[in-house]
């Protein structure tokens, strides 16, 4: 069965070679944006012929292909996700590296009113939350200290 990502790279005309096949896979199944690192080791279970080199060479080329998008989640490493049509945001969990997608309305409507206000039309943007997990109770804490 062909992949999503693999059937984006026959769309767009690049040669799909097995290695390219397995990584492409590798990312079409990926849920947590991982870096080059982590599709190796991922593809080499698959493949074990497959090199560190390849996965750098064939990401790089996904990416100039506008296949897949890079993140820099202020983790030191690039990490990848598939390039969909689906626009989404990310809050990045510091303690762990978790990366959850999520769409938010009202957040939208901000950004445009932001854009218009300013005398600009929005095209495009990227909002990315950094966060760390809150303590049981904090909340509503937090909620009471600013009711008084």
């Amino acid at each position: 069965m062909t992949s999503r990502l693999e059937q984006l790279c026959i769309d767009k005309g690049l040669k799909m070679t097995d290695q390219r096949r397995v990584i492409a896979r590798v990312l079409s199944e990926a849920v947590d944006h991982p870096d080059v690192e982590r599709v190796y080791r991922r593809a080499v279970e698959i493949d074990p012929k497959i090199s560190i080199a390849t996965v750098y060479r064939t990401v790089r080329l996904f990416e100039e292909a506008n296949i897949l998008t890079r993140h820099d989640f202020g983790d030191g490493r690039a990490r990848y996700e598939e390039m969909t049509g689906d626009h989404h945001d990310h809050l990045i969990d510091v303690q762990s590296g978790r990366v959850i997608e999520f769409r938010n309305e009202e957040i939208e409507k901000l950004q445009q009113t932001v854009a218009a206000n300013l005398g600009y039309a929005l095209v495009g943007h990227r909002l990315e939350l950094y966060a760390v997990p809150q303590a049981k109770g904090s909340s509503e804490t937090t909620q009471a200290k600013a009711k008084k």
